[in-house]
């Protein structure tokens, strides 16, 4: 009987009615940039035919020329292998990667091949890879010593990072700009921005529901040094760093700009002169503000921290004398809320000063004519609170929509950020 199981299960069969299964017939990879290659993909060969074939021949089929590469059953196709047997029952995993060429578009384009099955009964399967390709400007470890703006509609992916020295000033305007993990920006001089993104360079997906691009911590983030000319964003994003902002003793000035969904601090500025206006700071792991011996002003601007991956998550906004200089801050128009009962935390000494007028702030509530005015306290048990002022808080799939719903009391008072679409 064992002789017997064992020549049955070792057949195989030319029948070119039996065919092999695979978990896909289309292997869809996400796009990524021109010369840089793709995460690992794979797939499964069965074999469900009640015999077991041979394969004559796996090869892509453009011959290796697609930027495609595979590997089948431990082998690397190069650009073909041959003679493989898969028994009844039993199962082959393949392993597909791409490192696509530059191509002459400025937008994504379809890349294509084929991986070709030959059975030995002549038959060919086909599974087909396709991804998207983008052409972009690499930068690696670039230093900034004179005057230079940056003006592309081409993506620029930063390894390394760049480095604005002493006296001079970079100023980028209307591109986005990709961080591969580790890389940032360390300012010494001045950094103007306009019409920016700052995110990092991963384009694919952690899960099918869940890109990379929502996750936290992918690049290193902005560093504005001591006694450096200070940093200005306008109409900018910057999401997904460590430390989005890191300031020390300089000036800091955020117009209509995003700072989202960091592993760190959203804003961190030490003895630094700090205007905020019109900008949301949103979903850091420690603080989305903190201001610590700063001379700050925050007006129209939606601080809300709803960070997903830790129950430790810092305030909303911090503020706080620093060794060397008290904290003055005047607060506007600005709503701030969170997951917390508390997501307010001040700290003042004698030469302190602050002001919070027609807020709405998920803090203790204080009566003091001279520190606050027209202030909604709010509570975690009234009627509309929390995520409950915003669009879409899904903090599952990680997707954040930060625009008041009319039925927030802070809409009709004119509290928080004015998006251009409200």
């Amino acid at each position: 009987m064992l002789l017997a199981s064992c020549s049955d299960n070792d057949s195989f069969s030319a029948d070119a009615s039996r065919r092999l299964t695979f978990t896909c017939d289309t292997v869809r990879m996400d796009t990524l940039f021109a010369q840089v290659p793709s995460s690992t993909y794979s797939f499964w060969v069965h074999n469900q035919s009640g015999d077991g074939l041979r394969l004559r021949t796996v090869r892509l089929e453009r011959a290796g020329q697609s930027g495609f590469r595979a590997n089948v059953d431990g082998t690397f196709l190069n650009p073909v292998v041959n003679d493989l047997e898969i028994r009844k029952g039993d199962s082959l995993r393949v392993f597909v990667e791409v490192t696509a060429a530059e191509n002459t578009s400025p937008d994504p384009q379809l890349l294509e091949d084929n991986l070709l099955f030959t059975l030995e009964s002549g038959v060919m399967q086909k599974v087909n890879l396709r991804t998207y390709s983008w052409n972009a400007e690499q930068w690696h470890d670039v230093d900034i010593t004179a005057d230079r703006t940056i003006e592309s509609s081409t993506p620029i992916v930063v390894y390394g990072g760049v480095n604005v020295a002493e006296g001079a000033t970079l100023t980028i305007k209307n591109t986005t700009l990709y961080f591969h993990d580790g890389a940032g920006i360390t300012v010494g001089g001045t950094l103007i921005a306009e019409n920016v993104t700052f995110r990092g360079d991963r384009l694919d997906h952690m899960f099918d529901y869940l890109p990379y691009d929502r996750i936290s911590g992918q690049w290193k983030g902005i560093t504005v040094k001591a006694k450096a000319g200070g940093c200005e964003f306008t109409d900018c994003v910057i999401r997904n760093a460590m430390d989005a902002l890191h300031c020390d003793s300089t000036t800091v000035v955020l117009t209509n700009t995003i700072v989202h969904n960091s592993k760190g601090f959203g804003l961190w500025a030490h003895d630094s002169e700090v205007t905020i206006s019109n900008c949301v700071l949103s979903n850091a792991l420690n603080d989305c503000v903190a201001l610590l011996g700063c001379q700050a002003t925050i007006d129209h601007t939606t601080l809300p921290q709803f960070y997903p991956l830790s129950a430790n998550r810092g305030a909303a906004l911090r503020f706080a004398p620093s060794d060397k200089n008290p904290i003055e801050l005047l607060c506007t128009n600005t709503l701030a809320t969170g997951y917390a009962d508390d997501v307010v935390m001040g700290e003042v000494d004698d030469d302190s000063d602050y002001y919070f007028e027609n807020c709405l702030l998920r803090t203790l509530e204080v009566e003091d004519a001279e520190l606050v005015k027209d202030i909604i306290w709010e509570k975690k048990d009234d009627e509309i609170q929390g995520t409950k002022h915003f669009l879409l808080v899904d903090g599952d799939k990680l997707i954040y929509d930060f625009r008041l719903k009319e039925e927030s009391p802070a809409y009709e008072k004119h509290i928080g950020w004015q998006s251009a679409e409200q």
